[in-house]
């Protein structure tokens, strides 16, 4: 495909993370710039529910290997959540959209808030300020009234919330296919062409 396209991908400490790895690949195998940020939670997160840990000085070499995207040198940048130099914390610097995925309720009402303390704060803020696309993908439950008031707020600034709820009418066989239809949901807003689940035809 081909594309000087660049998203901002977030990867919070929330459970679930294999959602953002696998939103990655799709985006870097179409051949999509990628600019990623990872919280510290978000690390832990990682080591404890995939088994990778990386060295922030070579992390797109390692994560090149991780994400088994031969193209990862070319199109994937890593950025620390405390890099408030980077380019996304400009307006005028363009991007296709961000992704927090998945986004931890912390993140969320910071964003709500219209918190900018750190880089995935301050790009979201940036991403609405701007009218850009900004997708963000909470996984916890139960929710309570705070946690919903703010997932309001950020929908009515213009965020997009896409749950990380699979659906079941396509008969998923494996993690993959659940994981699978979450990331397509999340590409369906970016605008972003996919075959990660078959579409419901009707009956």
């Amino acid at each position: 495909m081909g594309s000087n396209l660049e998203y901002v991908v977030a990867i919070t400490g929330a459970s679930g993370v294999v959602y953002g790895k696998r939103l990655i690949q799709e985006l870097l195998r179409k051949d999509f710039n990628v600019s990623l940020i990872i919280s510290n939670p978000g690390k832990l997160v990682i080591t404890h529910e995939l088994g990778f840990s990386f060295n922030e000085d070579n992390a797109v070499a390692e994560m090149a290997e991780w994400l088994e995207a031969s193209n990862a040198a070319a199109r994937l940048s890593y950025y620390r959540d405390d890099d408030l130099m980077a380019p996304m914390c400009s307006g005028s610097h363009f991007t296709g959209g961000m992704v927090i995925i998945p986004c931890t309720m912390a993140t969320l009402g910071a964003i709500a808030g219209g918190l900018s303390s750190s880089l995935i704060e301050r790009s979201a803020d940036v991403a609405l300020k701007e009218s850009r696309r900004l997708v963000i993908v909470p996984r916890e439950t139960p929710f309570n009234r705070i946690h919903l008031k703010n997932l309001l707020e950020a929908e009515g600034a213009g965020a997009k919330i896409v749950p990380a709820m699979p659906a079941f009418y396509n008969n998923p066989k494996t993690i993959e296919d659940l994981v699978d239809f979450v990331v397509g949901k999340v590409l369906d807003q970016l605008g972003v062409e996919h075959t990660l689940f078959e579409r419901w035809q009707g009956e």
